[in-house]
């Protein structure tokens, strides 16, 4: 039986998973055009209007408007729905800390509930029972590429006059029910940042089929300047978020690999999850029939000791690091007991914050669901998806290994 690379035995793979991100000939091409135009950054650029209209395109949108990045993004789709101080915004508690300092940078407070055990995503009965007299929207997180039940929470939003914001940053090319995500709901928000699916190193957009919360979203974007007025006129409140003509010039490049990067992690998903689940301890996560199209910005599974001899997940993962395949445990601690929220690192007084009141006494949440994966999940990252079918064989194989070798690991690290 061989032994453990994490014991000092030879690992399964010494090579690497495909490089990320991916670039050639176009995006070389691309930035000499930007170069050579001497339109280095304008709201009108060129190339920044091309993105918008083809991005908008690829997402069944009917507009975009293409910002600085991914958080900005969740801010002016929040701004353009009239979010604003003293409102509350229902945020899943399992999702990237930018969903919900979204929400406090507009002077709003997040209101957090629990996911799916079996998507880890937002459960639409659960944001219905987190709705009060101050909730003015609801933000869905596609967690990981799969949308949430947009159906669901279109009908809660819907019954009771709130906004629906679709966090689709880790969702680039997902579809519900043969239709891209992104302007299912009200608006839709997007993040380019280097470890996503579809990158520019950052950046963001903001996608809608809602004419006017465009219009609002493309003046925030603009320091607040509108189509029809001067140049130094501004009717909102807005900032400089726009993107750049050579980030737009590389989103661009990229737009046109990610059909093929999406059908190989979808079929590379599909491989491991028929093979992780016939181990023991294993749980791949389920999938809604009506997400017809998974971006998997991650691949996720379940871990349970007692499939490996008792051997604790942080040490699993460890071992499972040792034999070559980047594994990790993902969010460590729901959002709701974020520091930032617990010690309340934000204006209390213009959110209207009450540390009586219930739905912000956010350490004291019960949110078991959530807890619960922070403390089983395994997450791997997108580019291993893009690999061959050997590459696969290796994350199989590591795992076996590791379990092949559980107890002789467990005693090792008492």
């Amino acid at each position: 039986m061989a032994e453990l690379a994490i014991l000092g035995g030879a690992p399964v793979r010494t090579a690497r998973f495909p490089a990320w991100p991916q670039y050639g000939e176009e995006e070389r091409r691309a930035l000499y055009e930007v170069l050579a135009a001497r339109v280095w950054s304008s709201a009108e650029g060129p190339k920044k209007r091309d993105l918008e209209a083809r991005f908008a395109a690829a997402q069944d949108a009917a507009h975009a408007v293409a910002v600085s990045n991914g958080t900005v993004a969740l801010e002016i789709a929040l701004r353009a729905c009239g979010v604003g101080a003293g409102d509350e915004v229902i945020v899943p508690a399992y999702t990237f800390l930018a969903t919900a300092s979204a929400v406090l940078q507009v002077n709003a407070l997040p209101v957090f509930v629990d996911i799916d055990p079996e998507t880890y995503n937002i459960v639409p009965a659960m944001a219905e029972a987190a709705v009060t007299a101050r909730t003015k929207a609801i933000i869905g997180v596609h967690f990981a590429g799969q949308p949430c039940d947009l159906d669901g929470l279109r009908d809660v939003a819907h019954r009771h006059g709130l906004r629906l914001i679709e966090d689709a940053a880790q969702a680039h090319g997902a579809g519900w029910r043969d239709r891209h995500v992104g302007a299912l709901g009200d608006v839709g928000t997007w993040s380019f940042q280097a470890s996503k699916n579809l990158t520019a190193g950052e950046g963001g957009m903001v996608t809608t089929d809602d004419a006017a919360l465009a219009a609002r979203a493309r003046s925030l974007h603009n320091c607040g300047r509108t189509p029809d007025g001067a140049w130094y006129e501004h009717a909102l409140l807005g900032g400089n978020h726009r993107l750049t003509e050579w980030q737009s010039a590389i989103l661009l490049a990229q737009l046109g690999r990610l059909p093929a990067q999406v059908a190989r992690r979808e079929a590379a998903a599909e491989y491991l999850d028929a093979a992780l689940a016939r181990i023991p301890g294993l749980r791949p996560l389920g999938r809604d029939p009506r997400a017809t199209t998974h971006a998997y910005h991650l691949y996720l599974f379940r871990y349970d000791p007692s499939g490996f001899d008792g051997l604790d997940r942080d040490t699993f993962l460890r071992a499972l690091r040792a034999e070559g395949i980047p594994a990790s445990g993902g969010y460590a601690i729901p959002l709701n007991r974020q520091p930032v929220f617990v010690e309340r690192a934000f204006d209390t007084v213009a959110t209207g914050y009450d540390p009586a009141y219930p739905p912000t006494r956010f350490a004291a949440l019960d949110l078991p669901a959530t807890e619960r994966a922070c403390a089983e999940a395994v997450w791997l990252p997108q580019n291993l998806l893009l690999g061959a079918d050997a590459d696969l064989a290796d994350v199989v194989a590591a795992v076996e290994k590791v379990r092949r070798n559980a107890a002789a690991l467990r005693r090792a690290a008492a």
